[in-house]
């Protein structure tokens, strides 16, 4: 493996297509740049499509981008259903996208806590299943998750409880199919971010950022391509025999 100057390796993904959602910014840009850097293929999804596609201009060597709606199950599987049709063969699926909610349990809405699980619970699992079985007639697959430390501890960082409990059911989805997928050759792993510095965190103020990284023994947020390296890992064949696994990139907050 080589480094680069932001000291990111390059995994080898040489032939490889890999779907990367929410990619055309933040940890999700970097994943597929990754991607590229290692010869592969990034193909981006996210609902703005004209970043989207810039991003795809950007990284080169045949990446393309689709808009997607991750609130709706029904787009993710037309999507998906393009995706594999136009590009033949998909070997790796990340899931990046989604997003946040820092409203306290007392006032949470039933149509908040259904937006934020639609997103971040129920487009996870549309994009799952609508590649399991490409994965399983090609004789594998890897699948790459993005949940948070907020589902291991209950929030009171960047989310509250449904963001909390919606990447808390990520972790669980993640350990299921790794159970019903590794006879087909098909690994799913999780990476659990902690504050990272990205668009979605820049909306912080100064105090609750400060609280944050109080709590983190690193002393600081991670940038974009910490959380990128590990999801690469998982993505990769250096990740061969590993399945069902929850890894922190949390500078020490999580300890377990």
């Amino acid at each position: 493996m080589r480094q680069r100057r932001t000291n990111m390796q390059i995994w080898d993904f040489e032939g490889k297509t890999a779907v990367i959602t929410g990619a055309a910014q933040g940890i999700g840009k970097m994943v597929a740049e990754g991607i590229v850097r290692g010869g592969g293929k990034a193909i981006i999804l996210d609902l703005n499509e004209e970043k989207a596609k810039a991003t795809a201009e950007e990284l080169g060597n045949g990446s393309c981008a689709y808009r997607v709606d991750l609130g709706s199950c029904a787009n993710i599987r037309e999507v998906m259903a393009k995706v594999i049709e136009e590009n033949k063969r998909i070997d790796v699926v990340v899931n990046c996208g989604g997003i946040v909610s820092r409203t306290f349990f007392e006032d949470l809405t039933d149509e908040e806590w259904q937006r934020v699980h639609r997103i971040n619970l129920d487009g996870t699992f549309a994009m799952c299943s609508s590649v399991f079985r490409h994965f399983k007639e090609n004789g594998g697959g890897r699948i790459v998750n993005v949940a948070s430390v907020a589902g291991k501890i209950g929030g009171g960082l960047m989310g509250r409880a449904a963001y909390a409990s919606s990447k808390a059911a990520v972790i669980g989805l993640t350990k299921a199919i790794a159970k019903e997928g590794g006879r087909y050759n098909i690994c799913c792993n999780a990476v659990c971010p902690a504050l990272t510095k990205t668009p979605m965190t820049s909306a912080l103020d100064e105090e609750a950022n400060n609280r944050i990284i109080s709590m983190i023994p690193l002393g600081r947020a991670a940038e974009p391509y910490e959380p990128a390296q590990m999801i690469l890992f998982f993505a990769s064949e250096a990740a061969s025999f590993v399945n069902g696994e929850i890894g922190d990139v949390d500078g020490g907050l999580v300890l377990d």
